[in-house]
């Protein structure tokens, strides 16, 4: 079994990290944006599902409002 180094673990996250490719301030922008908006969309999706849900289901089982 091979002895544990902190330091030449440490060394190998250093070199790791030089070969990711990390992305531009436009582009974390650009995906931020769209998470935003996928996110505001999904909200709104199923607000609109609960309602129309709960409503079928107020008719369904005669409730008043």
């Amino acid at each position: 079994m091979a002895k544990f180094s902190p330091i030449e673990f440490f060394r190998q996250v250093k070199a790791e990290l030089k070969k990711i490719t990390w992305p531009s301030r436009r582009e974390t922008t650009i995906s931020t944006f769209a998470v935003f908006t996928m996110v505001l969309m999904a909200a709104v999706f199923l607000f609109v599902a609960d309602q129309v849900l709960a409503t079928a289901v107020h008719w369904i089982l005669d409730i008043a409002m």
